[in-house]
């Protein structure tokens, strides 16, 4: 089956994406025609787009050194070449972390490699992938097995350096290979490794992470600080024949159980090289058993459901694909892990879509239908009202007009307040933005810098570490105290508005902290660890500090940033559905007594009245038909959730762009 069934859901994501993008657009279109647009609206509108077009689903491959990462990878993603495309031969094959992704902007496939003494500057990966003259670049010929291959061997490269200058660079001397000259260590040559490749799959958005054994104390901090955190699932590889080993255990404690609850990750098990087990003279139903008991305790040991324990051969499964054997790949498997993949992750990308950008889009657009909705009702009363009179509907117009009038000063006081409301709440948000500023975590990196260098004992090194997170954390608590406070004034607002529209109540959006502390919380118990290992590391306290800098703290100041920008968003967006009702009433309600007064004005017979009123009616049914059209369409249930007609709705097996 290879990939085609999440290959098919992909498809399906993506072109639901498309679809959701192409009636965002249509509705600022909409809002612009009937003058219902505005700056604050866009912003949101503009975001949602964005949020939309940057999203990518990443799987990430986690594992002690020899579980099969690798060779799983290139089962899954690589058989089509016939042969490994990966290295992965036993022993530490991966000692750097590898993305596999589509980049758009490229031309041709590459591997570009970042060199490992990059590690001894304060940059972390991700600040280093917008300087692209640090990396080595290697194109890669896709039509050229051979020359794929010695390309990839590239990445599993060791380098001979002195000890300390191993040390220097993070690497704990214990972790790493002699190579048999005295003071002389081998290292990865390389410290992440970026594939772009054009592959259906990655094509349309999948990311796949490979990274090298977590427990060795080189590894990259930051693949455990954010690269797995930002992962929608992960692949947990064990060996079959050893079962869950103390080193895996300890992997799977300190860097990936508590992902499941923090990031809602999809957490997978997979009981690789089930083929050791494979026993002919005991047949098939012993074979099954023994697999079976495996499986049971491997869920019992890591604390999580049976059926996300997967019992596989990669390496029987690649064998199969590369010569369509399929009674092998049966055997091998592998299709379970294919069919898991496809729907828990595709899955969860649609809820955090339905929720970060339809539920915000549909809000906005039940408040134009709704204001719609009462206009339409409004001018079929009038009408009615006209025919009734008609020997004084010039008289009728005016008075119409001027009830209308009435209604339009209403709104527009209303929007006076809410004004008044939005600068009231802008100066809570200065407030909120003022208890994060960036000075102020300025000075808490100062003051652990001074702690740091200052420092020539453990517990004073550790000191100035527990003194950076008490700060942050006290930062956040008194962001806290004035979001209760915003909470508070935007509940009021919202309770006045709903008493005066009943039909028309909204919820209050709340700024809510908890994700925050949970984060902090997170990076907090790794510092911990970190500090644990300080009495080994001494020795070479500068380099030490450096790693701590570049890693941890550039957490914590994404997380700073991160939280600024939710504020700025929140204090901007929070009133934003009542002015948005406000405004779009009063726009209506102009429009409204233009066309009222052009036809009190314009012609004195009956009958032409009714028939310019009819036309206004029309126009008003036409708009609100294209809103109801757009709601059916946002309504849509993402296309996972429409249980099995995925593949009908994608004709079949469409053809993908190569």
């Amino acid at each position: 089956m290879s990939m085609e069934r999440l290959s098919q859901q992909v498809d399906a994501y993506v072109g639901w994406k498309r679809e959701l993008m192409r009636e965002i657009t249509r509705y600022r279109s909409w809002l612009a025609h009937n003058r219902l647009s505005s700056d604050a609206v866009e912003a949101k509108l503009e975001r949602a787009v964005k949020l939309l077009r940057t999203d990518h689903i990443t799987l990430a491959f986690v594992g002690e050194f020899s579980r099969g990462k690798t060779e799983l990878i290139n089962s899954l993603f690589f058989s089509e070449f016939g042969q490994r495309m990966l290295p992965s031969q036993a022993g530490r094959t991966t000692m750097c972390p590898t993305e596999l992704f589509f980049d758009p902007r490229s031309e041709h496939a590459y591997i570009r490699l970042l060199p490992i003494e990059t590690r001894a500057a304060s940059a972390s990966v991700a600040q280093f992938k917008r300087i692209p003259r640090h990396w080595v670049n290697i194109p890669l010929d896709l039509s050229d097995p051979d020359n794929m291959v010695q390309a990839f061997a590239q990445v599993a490269k060791t380098k001979q350096m002195p000890v300390e200058q191993a040390i220097q660079l993070g690497f704990h001397p214990d972790m790493l290979e002699s190579t048999g000259k005295p003071g002389q260590v081998l290292v990865p040559a390389w410290r992440h490794a970026m594939v772009s490749l054009d592959h259906p799959l990655l094509r349309q958005g999948l990311r796949i992470l490979d990274t090298p054994g977590l427990n060795a104390l080189g590894s990259e901090p930051e693949l455990t600080l954010s690269m797995l955190p930002n992962a929608q699932a992960i692949v947990f590889l064990l060996a079959a024949d050893t079962g869950v080993t103390a080193s895996d255990m300890e992997v799977w404690q300190q860097h990936i159980r508590q992902l499941d609850e923090d990031t809602q990750s999809s957490l997978f098990a997979v009981l690789n090289k089930i083929d050791v087990l494979w026993d002919d003279l005991a047949g098939e139903a012993a074979v099954q058993q023994a697999i079976t008991r495996i499986q049971a305790t491997t869920a019992r040991q890591l604390g999580i459901a049976p059926d996300a324990v997967l019992p596989l051969s990669a390496k029987q499964a690649l064998l199969a694909k590369v010569r369509q054997d399929d009674a092998l790949l049966a055997r091998s498997q592998m299709a379970r892990l294919e069919t898991l993949l496809c729907e828990r992750i595709v899955t969860q990308k649609e809820r955090l879509i339905e929720d970060r950008v339809v539920m915000q889009v549909l809000r906005l657009l039940q408040n134009s239908q709704h204001v719609l909705s009462l206009r339409l009702d409004k001018v079929s009363e009038q009408q009615v009202l006209l025919q009734h009179h008609q020997h004084d509907n010039g008289q009728m117009l005016f008075e119409l007009t001027a009830r209308t009038k009435d209604d339009h000063s209403k709104h527009h006081r209303r929007l006076l307040g809410l004004k008044t409301n939005q600068r009231l709440l802008k100066r809570q948000g200065d407030l909120l933005r003022a208890a994060v500023r960036p000075q102020r975590l300025e000075e808490h990196l100062q003051q652990v810098r001074r702690g740091l260098t200052g420092s020539w004992t453990t517990l004073g090194i550790n000191q100035a570490i527990l003194q950076f997170f008490r700060n942050v954390e006290h930062d956040l608590h008194a962001l806290e105290q004035e979001a209760e406070m915003a909470n508070r004034m935007v509940a009021a607002i919202y309770r006045r508005h709903n008493e005066e529209n009943p039909l028309h109540g909204v919820d209050a959006p709340q700024f809510d902290l908890q994700r925050y502390h949970r984060e902090l919380r997170q990076q907090q118990a790794k510092a911990d660890q970190f500090r644990l290992h300080l009495k080994t590391l001494l020795t070479e306290q500068r380099s030490l500090t450096r790693r701590f800098f570049s890693t941890l703290v550039q957490e914590v100041i994404g997380l700073h940033q991160r939280l600024r920008q939710d504020a700025e968003h929140w204090a901007n967006d929070a009133l934003m559905p009542l002015m948005q009702h406000t405004l779009e009433h009063k726009q209506l309600l102009e429009t409204h007594m233009l066309r009222l007064k052009a036809l009190a004005q314009e012609t004195q017979q009956t009958r032409q009245r009714s028939t310019q009123l009819a036309h206004y009616r029309d126009d008003l049914q036409q708009q609100l038909a294209q809103a109801n059209d757009m709601l059916r369409v946002l309504r849509r249930p993402a296309p996972i959730q429409r249980q099995g007609k995925v593949v009908s709705l994608l004709g079949a097996g469409r053809p993908h762009s190569a």
